[in-house]
């Protein structure tokens, strides 16, 4: 008896709610109907392209880069000028400190402190302490060591510019805090 009153009510409730569906789904689609009789898109007309007119190629009698006259002229002034090889001769002539196998940026300054009167740089590479002085090479462009403060490490370097001569660049070590 109670399942037979159960389907009763499901049955009631299902007829109810379709007869009210069918009302509002019409009146919607009445209304989107409407909406879009009303829109009409406007879309703007393309422009006419504008017509090319070739231009003649005037730069034939101008300055020609490449020109073997000039090249031979700009060789022979390189080759008058002093040769800043004697940069880099005595560097090749010395032998390598263990830390000219390393990259600057691989590198960190931890510390520094006063030994016999001389400042020391502490330097981690590799997760190994090295002590170094002024004087002392670092890095792979020649990195010599000029002078050594409380907060950082000046070094010399000597590398190759665009144009492949050698000339001398500043870099510097700052002092690394470690974090926790």
């Amino acid at each position: 008896m109670i399942r037979l009153a159960f389907v009763l009510c499901v049955g009631l409730a299902a007829v109810g709610l379709s007869g009210c569906a069918g009302s509002e789904q019409e009146e919607l689609q009445q209304w989107m109907a409407q909406q879009r009789a009303q829109v009409r898109p406007t879309v703007p007309p393309i422009t006419e392209p504008k017509k090319f007119t070739p231009q003649a190629y005037t730069e034939g009698n101008a300055f020609e880069p490449f020109n073997m006259q000039k090249l031979t002229q700009a060789l022979r002034r390189d080759s008058a000028q002093p040769s800043t090889s004697g940069l880099i001769a005595p560097e090749l002539a010395r032998r390598k400190e263990a830390l000219e196998a390393f990259p600057l940026d691989s590198m960190a300054m931890v510390g520094s402190m006063n030994r016999n009167g001389q400042p020391v740089a502490l330097v981690t590479v590799d997760k190994l302490l090295y002590q170094v002085r002024v004087g002392n090479y670092l890095g792979l462009n020649y990195g010599r060591i000029t002078r050594i403060s409380e907060t950082e490490l000046a070094l010399r370097e000597i590398v190759q510019d665009a144009a492949g001569e050698w000339i001398e660049r500043v870099a510097t070590l700052q002092l690394q805090e470690r974090s926790k």
